[in-house]
């Protein structure tokens, strides 16, 4: 049986060696250097996609037939993007604020509301999904993107 001594001998290596990678690329120090480069790489596609995306929020957000009555007339996108990562998936997320107005439908009840004309300030929050962003074309009504990191703090965490 120890006729064989260097099977035991190289299979002891080659399994200290996994453990070594395995320990290596699960240490904090790694696992912070992988979620930096990941940030820094959603950056460059978030502002690549940008346009598209914030066109595909306001298909999103005038076909979900909120609010109720009104309809999406013009939605201006800050210049200043927020990121923030989920604090479960530890995946990015970039906030963005806007300045939404709305205008009645007719017959749909909000024709004599005189804050119907109100500018509203919201923050748009876009998420990193695989390699794409995406978008809910939901908007967080009254919030600014640091406001509304700070109200889902239990959710999310500023990545700046």
């Amino acid at each position: 049986m120890w006729d064989n001594w260097w099977v035991f001998a190289v299979a002891g290596a080659i399994l200290a060696g996994i453990f070594a990678v395995v320990t290596f690329a699960c240490s904090p120090g790694q696992r912070k250097r992988r979620a930096e480069a990941l940030l820094v790489s959603a950056r460059e596609s978030f502002q690549r996609r940008r346009e598209w995306l914030e066109a595909r929020f306001l298909t999103l957000a005038e076909q979900s037939g909120k609010p109720r009555g009104l309809r999406w007339s013009n939605c201006d996108f800050d210049d200043r993007v927020a990121f923030a990562r989920d604090r479960k998936t530890g995946r990015p997320r970039a906030l963005v604020g806007v300045t939404i107005s709305f205008e009645a439908i007719p017959g749909g009840g909000m024709e004599e509301v005189e804050a119907v004309s109100n500018l509203r300030a919201a923050t748009v929050v876009f998420r990193l999904d695989g390699p794409e962003w995406e978008t809910d074309g939901k908007a967080c009504f009254n919030l600014s993107p640091a406001q509304t990191i700070d109200y889902y703090q239990h959710e999310l965490e500023t990545a700046d």
